[in-house]
């Protein structure tokens, strides 16, 4: 092992009343925007998470480095608010005898993002809940080939009405990069429908626009079922991508259907 083994791939959470939750996490779980990555609603996976290798773009903040993060307890019932911050967001997980990034090779610095989710406790819908978030993570732009910092922005909104369940997410990505530009713009939606309490089918949609030197849009589609008795679960889920890693071309066109089963003693 080198003597370089992580010493956490966790994190801790320590709450202080009149403060609310202050957690530390080694940069391996999601914390800040990325916990809103995509929250359209599915019974298993997101539309591009069933296997296939779509290679999609989506937000993940400054999640990838060590991160602190709080959850303010004084706000109204209903109402989520979240604060991370991270000194580097290049950084690798503290280790034991081990070197992280440097900023020679990565120009990402100190990274933040705050995220907001309001349920029907706060605003009065019942069924509603609405999330939104913005990332910011500081980049040198005297590096080869970047040009600012790297920003990111996401909404999304969610309904409820008996068994149903729809949602649509928007997010949008600039990689502050100079050469061979990159820019994201990114739509989800999903529905399910809840067939009784063990049987759920539902639908999801994701299309990502890369704005570079030749636009594509990535897209991938999902039709789920999950079903569950006792401690027996069953997943199944067919799904569709075209132009995976924003590539075109027959060959980046892909299909397949995943079986999941397990079992709980």
């Amino acid at each position: 092992m080198a003597n370089g083994d992580a010493y956490s791939n966790t994190n801790v959470t320590v709450t202080i009343p009149g403060l609310g939750d202050i957690r530390i996490d080694q940069g391996t779980s999601a914390t800040g925007i990325s916990r809103i990555d995509d929250v359209t609603p599915n019974v298993w996976e997101e539309a591009y998470a069933t296997g296939l290798g779509t290679g999609i773009n989506n937000v993940d903040g400054s999640s990838a480095g060590s991160t602190i993060e709080w959850t303010p307890d004084m706000l109204p019932d209903g109402l989520t608010a979240r604060v991370a911050y991270t000194p580097d967001a290049s950084g690798s997980n503290a280790a034991d005898n081990a070197s992280a990034a440097g900023a020679a090779s990565n120009p990402e610095g100190a990274g933040y993002d705050i995220t907001l989710s309001a349920t029907d406790a706060v605003h009065g819908m019942a069924g509603l809940t609405i999330w939104a978030g913005i990332s910011e993570i500081q980049q040198d732009a005297n590096v080869a080939n970047y040009s600012g910092d790297q920003e990111e922005t996401t909404f999304a909104i969610s309904y409820a009405m008996g068994n149903f369940t729809v949602g649509y997410q928007w997010s949008e990505e600039d990689l502050g990069t100079s050469a061979n530009e990159k820019q994201y713009e990114n739509e989800g939606y999903g529905i399910t429908f809840n067939v009784n309490d063990d049987l759920s089918i539902g639908y999801n949609h994701y299309e990502s626009d890369q704005d570079n030197d030749t636009d594509v849009t990535a897209e991938a589609t999902s039709i789920q079922i999950a079903y569950s008795a006792g401690g027996a679960s069953i997943r199944l889920a067919e799904a569709d991508a075209e132009n995976t890693a924003y590539q075109t071309g027959t060959s980046y066109d892909k299909s397949g259907t995943t079986l999941s089963v397990s079992l709980a003693f």
